[in-house]
């Protein structure tokens, strides 16, 4: 196995982010904390970054290409409690794939209409780009992997580009009032618009994987975790400090799904458009990619660990069943729920696992030399912040709230019934 450079490592973890998340939720979360959004993303990246020193010394202590799966079996042992969790995890990359495929479903056809129907363009784009991705995981998985390290590179440097050419443009720009504190909501408000977005710094714990392969560990893995959260962190407060200050709410609420394109319209006019479009359908393209092996893997992983069933261990055309079977479950899930559900569900399902990360470090303190306050820290602000993101969904998409809830009970059920049947 390649031994992974810091430089790698931190790409992963980068990549991981930066995937499609940002140009998904981008227009949610302006939606939700108005000119407040640059505070919700920093909410949402405190939490992600303290979360990730769990991650930090669980990675040092067991470092496996299980990667979160194993963390939880070391804190609680193989149960119905942390093969439902490991399932949860599974089930929100689907989740998460779901989220990237509804963000290349709105961009696409701002560059080509097929149908001249919007939602039935959209349904047609995302079918088709889950079904290219599952072909090329079947066909190579070093193909994936050219991919994604392109990918990263140019999706950055795009989105750094937009950032300095926005920035020049807020100069004299009326809309930058938009950012002063009396055009934020309320604290709660904003808190939990951070945490509906909180998906798109779930990609850190990708790192956790690669672990076992980082050249000196010691030092490394805290280096790739901590440097690649603390960039990106920076790099969304900035990106939505353009985006709020370059456009009227009204402009950014039509535009919802493809709001940072429609940002770069004032500065570039529709080059600007058009190349940020492009941007998203790689970002999101290379996204689903990564996502649809490292899913198939952890579906592996769980069966391994022996929390799902044996039949998941099967072969389907040279690839994990469970490749498969994750990409069936996105292509209906992505079909049916909206962007604010899928991003809901998401949100809610890794609170919740990076919640349980979080106690396992505390858990595990003595035994992995780690300080025990700051993962009780994160343990307990997840929880908050799951608590206040099902309290405000509550209110404005009680659909979302019932599918995050119906999932995990689902998980629950499911292993329940798995670890029953074993003892028969």
């Amino acid at each position: 196995m390649k031994k992974i450079r810091l430089r790698d490592a931190i790409s992963i973890g980068i990549g991981g982010m930066v995937g499609g998340g940002i140009f998904a939720v981008l227009g949610l979360a302006v939606s939700l904390a108005k000119g407040g959004t640059p505070m919700a993303f920093l909410f949402a990246g405190l939490l992600a970054l303290i979360t990730s020193y769990s991650y930090v010394n669980l990675s040092r202590a067991f470092p496996d290409r299980g990667g979160t799966v194993k963390f939880i079996n070391q804190g609680f042992g193989v149960s119905v409690f942390s093969g439902a969790m490991s399932n949860l995890l599974w089930v929100s990359y689907i989740i998460m794939l779901s989220l990237y495929a509804s963000a290349f479903g709105s961009y696409a056809p701002n560059l080509l209409e097929i149908t001249g129907n919007k939602t039935a363009d959209f349904h047609i784009y995302v079918s088709a780009i889950i079904i290219l991705a599952t072909a090329i995981n079947y066909y190579s998985i070093a193909v994936v992997s050219k991919i994604e390290s392109y990918a990263v590179i140019i999706k950055l440097l795009i989105l750094i580009g937009f950032i300095g050419i926005g920035a020049y443009g807020l100069i004299g720009n009326p809309n930058i009032s938009q950012l002063t504190i009396d055009q934020w909501e309320a604290p709660v408000k904003l808190f939990a618009g951070g945490m509906v977005i909180f998906v798109a710094y779930e990609g850190f714990e990708l790192i956790a994987n690669a672990a076992p392969d980082i050249i000196n560990p010691e030092k490394n893995i805290s280096r790739a975790y901590y440097y690649s959260v603390i960039f990106v962190i920076v790099l969304y407060i900035v990106i939505a400090l353009v985006t709020v200050g370059s456009l009227p709410f009204r402009d950014i609420a039509d535009a919802e799904d493809y709001v940072l394109a429609e940002a770069a319209r004032p500065m570039l006019g529709q080059a600007g458009f058009t190349i940020i479009t492009i941007a998203a359908l790689i970002s999101t393209f290379s996204a689903i990619n990564a996502s649809l092996y490292g899913g198939s893997r952890v579906n592996f992983e769980i069966a391994e660990e022996d929390e799902l069933p044996h039949h998941f261990l099967a072969q389907l055309w040279n690839q994990p069943v469970g490749l498969f079977i994750t990409a069936v479950a996105t292509l209906i899930l992505v079909n049916i729920l909206d962007l604010e559900s899928i991003s809901t569900a998401g949100s809610v399902g890794f609170l919740l696992i990076f919640g349980v990360v979080n106690y396992t470090g505390f858990r595990l303190s003595a035994k992995i030399s780690g300080n025990r306050g700051i993962p009780l820290t994160g343990f307990v602000c997840c929880m908050i912040a799951l608590l206040i993101l099902l309290h405000q969904q509550y209110e404005t998409n009680l659909t979302g709230v019932f599918i995050a809830l119906g999932i995990i009970a689902f998980c629950f059920i499911s292993e329940w019934f798995y670890k029953r049947s074993e003892k028969k």
